[in-house]
């Protein structure tokens, strides 16, 4: 089913309309835009723009436009949303006949040149029931689309199923997007504003390619401690390069060996003291006293006894330079060992800022290492000084070393743990840019494979993959529903094209000249082509009585033209289609006659129902979409306004084509035009108003100021028609009202004096005498009731107002 044409919205640079807004000029009396109706009357003089709006719709029928227009812009607008316009002409599906000048060119170039023919066309031929009957077959097997019958109903119900499966698959799709989306750059929550990931140009196409990575076998998942452990790597600044530590040059293993060495070794004294070897505190207390008497004193410091002289040589002996000599190696010993111990603590110091916060923990443990090495070592030297003491106390008594456990091995190995900790940071602080870079990586995948297992990302899709491979089995069923129709359909056009018959085309012309112009002389033949130039086919003639015709009058070609146009609406392309049918000016050089004849049909092959229901009311209107007709004629516009519908506000709209200079206008066609058969009328319902009216106010003002003119006029025809030899007189004024002299006195007086302001100056600046007016109307009114009621009440009557 075609849609209506609403407005024409605009038409800018196409001849005498240079900018057109339909939403400017064509506006009811309430302000509302006027929009085109099911019959549509379009009034223009000659030369006001009638044939260039035809031209412009045609243009959508043919699919181009005149190339003498420059820059031509035009749009006009359907019921159903869609619009055409000079760049949309041949993508739209209106079904569009125009008759027109350009019409009659392109289809019957006969008529300016009697060397030429006129285009052929095919309508459905007779005597094929059979073909008829398939045709019906296939069109019932075919269906439709009101009761989804047929293949168009299995194709419509497969069509049904896709939307909703692709509607099913879309909305999936897209709430999974838009879960992709509020991660990759949401505001807030989004990865693409969290500083940690620092990637202000993520979005969705890199969340989907993170997925894509994250899905892997190969990829592991960070743990909780990584991922801490990178976030406090993010936050690092360079540090410092650190400088090696110094070699630990531990001393133990030469202690050890000095202490087994000075522990171990055997000494006599030259003349022992049996005494002193055997209490060796005793001679620890002789020695000391020995240091402090010899070669200072006399006497005893402890008892003050005088000291004998051969005391020294004696003790002398017991203390040999030997044993003065291990004394001597085991106080250096213990001098080395103090040492060792006191520089122990002070071996490695393990600064943690000067570390990267990755580093901590090993040098947490690496601390630790030390700590507890440094007291093995310490408790070592603890054990081999003891020993030394020993000796030292009991100096002529050897005694076994036993070795402690050496902790020097694991000292050195917690520096060469340092050392290696060292060069990583040194190293890390060249690469801390590369590795804080993978450090985001691994965490904003680590963001991406949280995110996929909290909203079952692989469930998902497997859901969304199942829908698509719905939503693929339904197209298929639905692409091999619609070949099925499109194959039933090219079947029944094969069809219907051996029905179709040209030399029908020229009978329906012929039918329509006999049958509503009385022509029964001229007639279009069709002629069969048999020559071997020219394809097999029908070209139309005019021949009048029997004799191919030439010199045919302007009356002539227009009526051949139009029937032309009528019986091409009944061609295959065409019937059935319900058109919208443009129809400008058909009546061009006609007589009466011939206007009235146009008129019928029209009438009754375009307007006429086809089909009405038991009521008798019009159930169906086949024959056509949308009607517009324009003219100049006045005369052809009275019989316009008798088409079925054509006075019915809901079904038929009215307007006029005024130009101003070079310019033109679209208007509503104005009440006088519209309403009135004749101006006749016109004038009798005004009186008929002035009679009526009882006050007078703003809007009514006019009906009395006009009265005179009005009733000047309605006399001049009115009296002209009832006395032919004297038309309006004082005689014939008298004659209409009888006896009664008053009423034709002040009816004079109005027709003359109200109706003119030359001689009566002072009426031009006096108001109106508002009684006599509706005296007067009310005497004429009265006067053609009593003259003539079936006159009165067919004039009331056809202005539309009820009888008293």
């Amino acid at each position: 089913m075609s849609s209506s044409i609403l407005k024409m919205d605009s038409i800018k640079n196409i001849a005498v309309y240079k900018d057109f807004q339909w939403s400017r000029s064509l506006r009811d009396e309430g302000n509302n835009i006027a929009e085109f109706k099911s019959i549509n009357v379009i009034y223009g003089r000659n030369y006001s723009g009638k044939t260039t709006l035809s031209r412009i719709v045609r243009a959508a029928e043919t699919g181009a436009i005149s190339d003498k227009y420059i820059t031509p812009e035009f749009r006009f607008s359907f019921d159903d949303g869609s619009n055409i316009s000079q760049g949309s002409l041949t993508t739209h599906n209106h079904v569009i006949r125009v008759f027109n000048e350009d019409f009659v060119k392109d289809n019957l170039r006969f008529i300016t040149d009697d060397e030429q023919t006129i285009n052929s066309f095919a309508i459905l031929g007779e005597d094929n029931t059979r073909l008829e009957e398939e045709i019906e077959t296939n069109e019932i097997e075919l269906g439709n689309v009101e009761d989804k019958s047929g293949l168009i109903g299995k194709y419509l119900e497969a069509n049904e199923k896709h939307t909703n499966a692709e509607r099913v698959h879309n909305q999936k799709t897209s709430a999974l997007e838009t879960k992709l989306r509020d991660k990759a750059n949401k505001a807030g929550t989004g990865i693409k504003h969290n500083k940690v990931f620092g990637n202000a140009n993520y979005n969705l196409t890199k969340i989907r390619s993170d997925i894509l990575k994250v899905v892997k076998e190969s990829y592991s998942p960070i743990s909780d401690d990584n991922a801490a452990a990178n976030i406090s790597l993010l936050k690092e600044l360079p540090k410092e390069e650190i400088r090696e530590s110094s070699p630990f040059n531990l001393l133990y293993s030469s202690i050890v060996v000095n202490a087994k060495e000075l522990i171990e070794k055997k000494i006599q004294a030259s003349a022992p003291i049996q005494e002193l070897l055997n209490d060796s505190v005793l001679a620890a207390w002789v020695r000391s006293g020995r240091e402090q008497h010899k070669d200072k004193k006399d006497q005893c410091a402890f008892c003050g006894n005088d000291l004998p002289a051969e005391l020294w040589e004696k003790l002398d002996k017991h203390f040999n330079q030997e044993s003065e000599e291990l004394r001597s190696a085991l106080d250096g010993l213990l001098t080395s060992i103090q040492s060792e111990k006191d520089r122990i603590p002070t071996l490695l110091k393990i600064n943690n800022s000067e570390f990267y916060s990755n580093f901590h923990e090993g040098l947490d443990v690496l601390k630790e290492d030390l700590s507890t090495n440094a007291a093995s070592y310490l408790t070592s030297l603890d054990i081999i000084e003891k020993q030394v003491k020993c000796r030292k106390e009991d100096i002529f008594n050897d005694a076994l070393f036993e070795e402690p456990k050496s902790a020097e091995a694991e000292l050195n190995t917690v520096r060469l743990s340092f050392e290696q900790h060292r060069e990583e940071a040194n190293q890390s602080t060249a690469s801390l840019s590369a590795d804080q870079l993978k450090a985001r990586d691994a965490l904003r995948l680590h963001e991406v494979y949280t995110f996929i297992n909290d909203i079952s990302y692989e469930d998902e899709c497997k859901s969304i993959d199942e829908l698509k491979e719905d939503q693929v089995i339904a197209a298929r069923l639905k692409t091999a529903k619609n070949i099925d129709v499109t194959t039933k359909k090219a079947k029944i056009g094969e069809l219907k094209s051996k029905l179709k018959d040209e030399s029908k085309g020229a009978d329906q012309v012929n039918d329509y000249l006999n049958d509503f112009f009385g022509h029964q002389s001229l007639s279009l033949k069709a002629i069969e082509e048999t020559s071997p130039e020219v394809r097999t086919g029908y070209r139309f003639e005019v021949t009048r009585n029997n004799q191919k015709a030439y010199h045919l009058s302007e009356g002539e070609c227009s009526l051949i033209a139009f029937c032309y146009f009528m019986a091409k609406l009944k061609d295959i392309e065409t019937k059935g289609s319900q058109p919208i049918i443009w129809i400008d000016d058909p009546i061009s050089s006609l007589d009466a006659n011939h206007i009235f004849f146009v008129y019928s049909l029209i009438n009754a092959e375009i307007v006429t129902p086809e089909t009405y229901d038991d009521a008798g009311e019009v159930k169906e209107r086949t024959r056509f979409k949308q009607l517009f007709i324009s003219t100049h004629n006045l005369d052809f516009l009275k019989y316009l306004k008798r088409l079925p519908g054509a006075l019915n506000k809901r079904k038929s709209q009215y307007f006029i084509i005024n130009r101003t200079d070079q310019s033109s206008d679209i208007s509503l066609m104005p009440k006088y035009l519209k309403e009135y058969v004749t101006e006749f009328n016109f004038l009798f319902h005004q009186i008929h108003k002035c009679a009526a009216i009882t006050s007078v106010n703003d809007e009514n003002y006019t009906t009395f100021y006009n009265f005179g003119n009005n009733a000047r006029k309605f006399f001049e025809i009115y009296l002209y028609y009832k006395y032919p030899a004297l038309g309006m007189t004082q005689a014939t004024l008298k004659s209409f009202f009888g006896e009664e002299s008053v009423p034709a006195i002040l009816t004079d007086r109005i027709n003359n004096e109200y109706s003119h302001l030359a001689g009566v100056f002072e009426r031009g600046s006096t108001p109106v005498e508002v009684p006599e007016m509706h005296t007067a109307a009310k005497f004429i009114l009265n006067k053609i009731e009593q003259n003539d009621r079936e006159q009165y009440l067919s004039l009331v009557q056809s202005v539309g107002e009820i009888s008293a």
